[in-house]
């Protein structure tokens, strides 16, 4: 009896050391998604996706690059701290009239999500 109580205290006590471990670096994106609407041709091309790190170890943002040469991601040049946000820049090039819908892809060295894709979409009108 005394073996299997021993037992069960060590299995308890190695199970409880399992769900303590460390999570390392973790991204989560406020939105995986900027919406530009309809913008006039000409205009600002500019969005922000903001993320987190939430995870217990420093997140570094490897690669970030876009589907076509119309579209050019910014990434943090820094190591992003637990807790702390960061952001990736994306500059669309809005001589371009017609819909837009793109993807950037984020690499990085997050423990659960090492590559993302994160999205835009609109429709860039001609200008009056």
């Amino acid at each position: 009896m005394k073996n299997i109580i021993t037992t069960f205290c060590l299995f308890l006590a190695f199970s409880y050391n399992g769900f303590s471990q460390t999570v390392g670096p973790k991204i989560e994106f406020q939105s995986s998604v900027v919406d530009y609407g309809e913008i006039v041709k000409g205009s600002d091309g500019i969005r922000i996706f903001t993320f987190v790190n939430s995870g217990d170890m420093p997140l570094e943002i490897t690669k970030v690059y876009s589907s076509c040469g119309c579209t050019i991601p910014k990434k943090p040049e820094a190591p992003i701290a637990p807790g702390e946000s960061g952001e990736i820049q994306v500059k669309y090039d809005t001589n371009r009239v017609g819909p837009i819908r793109k993807t950037i892809t984020v690499n990085s060295n997050a423990s659960e999500t090492p590559i993302v894709s994160l999205k835009i979409k609109g429709t860039v009108q001609p200008s009056s």
